[in-house]
């Protein structure tokens, strides 16, 4: 599949948002804005969704957390069925397709690896998108800069972890990045949140079957249907709502290097709900990390305005 250019369509082309969740988010933030607030969401849920396995194993979580999250958007954003091109259809597919993957793969690798660790190593997917995708040299800079944060997070290596785990992890990371290309077609493709509304019921279709399968009439507990739905919303309907809008507006591979900080917010998730502390050499990794992001939004501010100052003297 072809990877798309770091340049983003015009915001001006892109359909309101005014009745989707959150719409009223990018009058307030800018799209790194979205991108961070989503990171934040979506790894507390990922914590909350490790004290639920427990009761209903990987599979049920994701089958929870994919359905209610599809219910919820598809009730905000009343997506329309008629006027879309057998490419329009297709992109969606994709696209829900790749989250029940991400969703899958990563959960799973919940189950046999820490939160930390496994953020850690699916961020890597989207490091790597952002080397391939980058036409400055300047942001290889700022990736290789937040993977030697991503490997200090990990101890420096992770063959004390379960292989099958890592793997799991690592194959999230692939769909990952997947997703972050599918994400920004889809926002071309359709108005509003439209086309990830879709996409979710494609997402929750495809998994429901796999968590009837392990967890049964466990998954109809009321206390499971809520925790369940507090995952849903904290890791589906926030997160994705955002980023989608993000990508309308920002750059492929500043949005990856972006995704980098997800080890960091998922450490301090992991150590407020699960009480994984933190240690010296955790915070070190951290602190590159955010650096490496820093820098990235950075190059990304600077070259807006760089481009604006071209514009306007064209203009005069």
């Amino acid at each position: 599949m072809s990877i798309p250019s770091t340049s983003t369509a015009s915001t001006s082309t892109a359909a309101p948002v005014a009745t989707t969740p959150g719409a009223a988010a990018p009058s307030r933030f800018g799209p790194v804005g979205l991108v961070l607030a989503g990171g934040v969401s979506v790894q507390f849920g990922g914590a909350l969704a490790v004290t639920l396995m427990p009761r209903v194993g990987a599979l049920g979580v994701v089958s929870l957390r994919l359905l209610v999250a599809a219910i919820v958007l598809v009730v905000f954003c009343r997506p329309g069925l008629r006027g879309h091109s057998r490419a329009d259809w297709g992109t969606v597919v994709v696209f829900g397709a790749t989250m029940a993957a991400m969703n899958g793969l990563f959960y799973q690798s919940l189950a046999r690896i820490p939160l930390g660790p496994a953020v850690t190593l699916e961020v890597l997917g989207p490091l790597a998108l952002s080397v391939l995708t980058s036409r400055r040299a300047l942001n290889a800079v700022w990736a290789g800069l937040a993977l030697a944060g991503v490997f200090l997070l990990g101890g420096g290596g992770f063959s004390s972890l379960d292989p099958i785990g890592v793997a799991f992890a690592l194959g999230a990371g692939s769909m990952w990045a997947t997703y972050i290309i599918f994400s920004a077609r889809t926002g071309r493709r359709f108005p509003q949140a439209d086309g990830l509304a879709l996409a979710m019921v494609v997402a929750a279709v495809a998994f429901l079957p796999l968590g009837i399968a392990e967890a049964g009439t466990k998954l109809l507990n009321p206390v499971t249907i809520a925790l369940g739905s507090a995952v849903a919303v904290l890791s589906s309907v926030l997160p994705y709502t955002l980023e989608l809008l993000a990508l309308r507006r920002l750059p492929a591979s500043t949005f990856a290097i972006l995704m980098s900080l997800e080890p960091a917010i998922a450490a301090t998730a992991g150590f407020l709900i699960l009480h994984q502390a933190l240690s010296v050499t955790e915070a070190m990794a951290i602190a590159l990390v955010i650096g490496a992001s820093m820098g990235a939004v950075r190059t990304q501010v600077g070259r807006g305005r760089a481009k604006v100052g071209v514009q306007e003297r064209a203009k005069g």
